[in-house]
């Protein structure tokens, strides 16, 4: 099960790693869309950041639309409409919930997925986050039918969105400001399926630690 506390650790553990990852993320991003990824993330959550306080005596659902609605009107470029959509919708299919069990982790997934797509009309093998979600999805849901533990699932998914990340280095982008450059997109991995990982990366980590 996931538990508010658990929530809350994931988000504060996304904060951490994405300011980590600020300068990576941004070095990934200079090639091929405006040099600004790492900066954006880090901002958004920062922002995010300084609403724990008040974020931690709610529910998971208003803790995943608050980080939503946060990253809308603070993170520049796409990342802050997708992100934000994600967050806002993976807080609605959360709604009501005290506990999240694996089969709710999912969804929530399902969901984050869902409003990028939504957002961004992107598919897969287009050089977006959605080369590195789509799979996290699938093994999750796979994981799931497995009976795999809540930590096995997130590993995993993680696990896939890191092959899918890495799978975005020899594609051609056909959406976003990497679209522009044409063949020139190709051998570089995309920022955005980087951030996608490291927020998965977070969520594995955190269930992980309940063992």
């Amino acid at each position: 099960m996931m538990t508010n506390e658990d929530m809350m650790r994931w988000l504060e553990r996304t904060a951490d790693v994405l300011a980590e990852n600020r300068v990576y993320l941004t070095q990934l991003d200079s090639p091929i869309g405006d040099a600004d990824h790492g900066v954006n993330m880090d901002r958004g959550f920062s922002a995010v950041r300084s609403k724990f306080s008040t974020m931690e005596t709610t529910d998971m659902a208003t803790m995943l639309k608050t980080v939503g609605s946060t990253l809308v009107s603070t993170v520049g470029g796409a990342a802050g409409p997708l992100y934000g959509t994600a967050y806002l919708r993976a807080g609605g299919v959360v709604a009501g919930k005290q506990e999240l069990t694996s089969a709710d982790v999912v969804a929530m997934l399902e969901a984050f997925l869902g409003g990028i797509v939504a957002r961004g009309k992107a598919q897969p093998g287009e050089k977006t986050m959605v080369d590195a979600l789509t799979p996290a999805l699938a093994t999750a849901r796979q994981a799931l039918d497995e009976g795999a533990s809540l930590a096995e699932l997130t590993r995993r998914a993680s696990a896939a969105a890191e092959e899918g990340m890495k799978a975005t280095i020899p594609m051609l982008a056909t959406k976003g400001r990497a679209s522009y450059l044409g063949e020139r997109s190709i051998g570089h991995q995309d920022p955005g399926a980087t951030s996608s990982w490291l927020i998965l990366r977070s969520l594995a980590e955190v269930c992980e630690s309940k063992k």
